[in-house]
């Protein structure tokens, strides 16, 4: 009876998901039909976040060890090929593709560590994580500070997570850490951060970046209803200054306000709490689960300071991994121990 009412619970779960991404293409569609907006970069990622979470639930399913594994070393290759495969002069000169990198190493550290909680084989396990640690690596060849720390950061979390044994908890420090980011962000484009703390941050992030977030916030306060349409940020988001060569802000979540206005903030928001709920409510162990989370998360954290989200390997990514981490078991006898 419990496992029945554990695999109702889930069921709810799934189709909350389902109803959450549907409303977010639907609101970006009504947004584009009041604005003369262009939706398709959002019904685009929405498609790739739900085709990959499908493909990761049924891989995952069938074979939870192999299928990580491999996606884990497709983002490796990926991250190394990625200004090959970006369209455009350089892909968003000047701010360039370094959003996209960390979050592919992020979900590829996040893959990796899945598979090697996921194999009894303690050889296997090593080899996987040696992997893992590969990613870090390669962040700090390509010199990327932001897929290092990405990396390092999830691998960190998923050896810390073998010795956990609630795994809601943590799931609360990860939608934390992901909402203090967001917070900094938009109280930096807000400029209401002290003097110095708004000059190491700008520093680190480029002026050009804050200068773009500026404009992105004056626009969500001046249609926080239904934005100015998505695809638009470019046409309006500023001076020559301060517009970029993809005509994006580089924050996926001001980019949001600006374009969607609140409304697809919380959409948003709602979905990435909704994929924490799933990871709380997976069947898979609980290392993986967290592994998984900590991985999202970070990628929450690159696509608040970045384009991360404007590249279709990176959704894809992001939902084959929480379709590998939620993945029911093909055979129950042989079912991960939630420890």
């Amino acid at each position: 009876m419990d496992a029945d009412a554990a695999d109702t619970r889930r069921n709810v779960s799934d189709g909350t998901g389902m109803i959450l991404l549907g409303a977010c293409a639907a609101w970006s569609l009504i947004t584009a039909a009041a604005h003369d907006g262009r939706p398709e970069g959002v019904l685009l990622a929405v498609l790739a976040v739900a085709a990959g979470h499908a493909v990761g639930r049924v891989s995952g399913a069938l074979l939870p060890v192999a299928a990580p594994c491999a996606g884990a070393a497709a983002g490796l290759v990926l991250a190394l090929a990625l200004p090959a495969l970006s369209a455009g002069p350089r892909y968003a000169t000047p701010l360039g593709h370094a959003g996209g990198t960390a979050a592919l190493l992020a979900l590829a550290t996040g893959a990796a560590c899945c598979a090697a909680w996921a194999t009894p084989v303690p050889g296997l396990r090593l080899v996987l994580r040696v992997l893992a640690t590969t990613m870090v690596l390669t962040g700090a060849a390509l010199g990327s500070a932001a897929g290092c720390v990405a990396s390092a950061a999830v691998l960190l979390s998923s050896l810390a997570a073998g010795s956990v044994s609630r795994r809601g908890t943590c799931l609360l420090g990860l939608a934390a850490a992901a909402a203090l980011a967001a917070g900094t962000a938009w109280a930096l484009a807000a400029d209401v951060l002290p003097g110095g703390l708004t000059g190491v941050l700008e520093g680190r992030l480029t002026g050009h970046r804050v200068a773009l977030w500026h404009d992105a916030l004056r626009l969500a306060g001046r249609n926080h209803g239904l934005g100015v349409g998505p695809g638009r940020f470019g046409e309006l988001g500023g001076t020559t200054q301060t517009q970029s060569a993809d005509g994006r802000p580089h924050s996926a979540l001001l980019q949001l306000a600006a374009e969607q206005g609140l409304v697809g903030v919380c959409l948003v928001v709602a979905a990435f709490c909704w994929v924490l709920h799933a990871l709380w409510r997976s069947p898979r162990s609980t290392p993986v689960a967290l592994t998984a989370g900590a991985a999202l998360t970070a990628l929450a954290v690159c696509a608040t300071t970045s384009n991360a989200l404007s590249f279709t390997t990176v959704t894809v990514g992001a939902g084959l991994l929480a379709g590998w981490a939620t993945a029911r078991p093909w055979a129950r006898d042989g079912a991960e121990p939630r420890i």
